[in-house]
């Protein structure tokens, strides 16, 4: 059962469309996530399902029901912003108690003075203080619950706008860059917490981000955005090593995959960078073709010659246990990136010449238009000879 979908949706602003002909489905409880470069339509996107923008054609559902009109407070959906919008002069408690007033309330009820002592209202203040004690509780806030969100940290503060979204059990959680205030130790806490409130809710979480790391970590599955088009929706793994087309591949991964332009030649080869390499692909003779070529898909080749590439290491760049290193190599105009393992190349120093092969299949490959080429052999299933390269979870190459 769907939670809720877009279907044909478009916006614009003025002459310059935002949002162009999006359809996407979300399933009840599934986590997914809309990841693209800052402008790129995503948290418009979020804005028209939430009801704080109108699209300018196009249907959005929640629930089963068309939401086309009705205003945000209809909707049974939270919203959590990036700049948390917690009302500075209320405790904790009082911002997590406030949508649960606006629902469980009437007007006069809710009056200072005189709705304290309406019939009901006793009642209906103890359950709702119950309710935000038992989310601080799980939030692990409870013990925050008297103080004024200028008395909090950062991470604080964004606990306590998820637990406002909680107290409200909506149909649909919507979170927009709800971590991009957060320093990089908190960003990596917040999203294990994210995530395990997921999965002990089970609710419907719609996230907006920009950053590969919360995307591939967090989601069930991941819908790419770029100039208001939405490019593709699969898990992360599939996303990664499976890309639509070359701008999907382009997006995602740190760092960026290798875009080198080759040519078919005869007997299953392909001429790149002054090398040939066996690609399996329908193509006849003298096709043109590019070839996406992840950083980790490389390994050090003993000698020169027909399937490893030569190049002049341009710089090393060390990250722990591996090593970034950059090379040119004839033909192609930026350096192509290889990652490598620090122990078992410690020698590689700028200026070295140095041969690399590929896992031919782990080569993509794109038409010129940017378009896949389908290939007979499936991306990444080989497996890993012991002791000639490490085949790590594809969530930690998109760091």
């Amino acid at each position: 059962m769907a939670a809720c979908s877009f279907q044909s949706v478009t916006k614009s602003f003025g002459s310059v469309p935002v949002l162009r002909q999006v359809s996407l489905e979300v399933s009840d409880g599934e986590f997914l996530t809309l990841l693209g470069p800052s402008g790129c339509g995503k948290s418009t996107l979020l804005r028209v399902l939430a009801g704080l923008a109108v699209q300018d054609s196009g249907s959005v559902v929640i629930g089963g029901r068309v939401v086309d009109g009705l205003p945000p407070k209809r909707r049974d959906v939270a919203m959590v912003f990036q700049s948390y919008a917690l009302y500075p002069h209320m405790s904790v408690a009082d911002n997590m108690m406030l949508p649960l007033r606006m629902r469980c309330l009437s007007g006069w009820q809710r009056l200072p003075v005189l709705g304290r002592v309406l019939p009901g209202t006793k009642q209906i203040d103890a359950e709702m203080a119950a309710e935000v004690a038992k989310t601080a509780k799980a939030l692990g806030i409870d013990h925050l619950l008297e103080r004024k969100p200028g008395q909090l940290s950062g991470g604080q503060r964004q606990r306590v706008a998820v637990g406002r979204a909680m107290v409200r059990q909506p149909a649909v959680f919507l979170m927009d860059e709800p971590l991009s205030n957060l320093d990089a130790k908190l960003r990596v806490q917040m999203r294990a917490e994210i995530k395990e409130l997921h999965r002990r809710l089970g609710l419907t979480f719609i996230y907006v981000t920009h950053d590969q790391a919360e995307a591939m970590t967090l989601s069930d599955r991941v819908a790419v955005m770029l100039e208001g088009e939405l490019l593709q929706v699969a898990p992360p793994q599939e996303i990664y090593s499976n890309p639509a087309e070359r701008r999907v591949a382009e997006f995602i991964g740190s760092p960026k995959i290798n875009m080198l332009e080759g040519q078919v030649r005869e007997g299953g080869l392909v001429e790149v960078a002054g090398s040939t390499l066996a690609v399996e692909v329908e193509r006849e003779a003298g096709a043109a073709l590019t070839l996406g070529i992840r950083p980790e898909a490389f390994h050090i080749a003993e000698q020169a010659g027909p399937g490893a590439l030569t190049g002049s290491v341009r710089l090393v760049e060390h990250v722990g246990s591996d090593l970034y290193v950059h090379l040119d190599m004839p033909g192609v105009a930026e350096p192509v990136i290889a990652r490598l393992l620090a122990e078992r190349a410690p020698h590689i120093a700028t200026g070295q010449t140095l041969n690399l092969r590929v896992w031919s299949d782990r080569v993509l490959l794109f038409d010129r238009e940017g378009a896949r080429i389908q290939q007979p052999a499936s991306v990444f299933a080989h497996s890993a000879v012991a002791g000639t390269t490490s085949v790590r979870p594809i969530r930690e190459y998109a760091r």
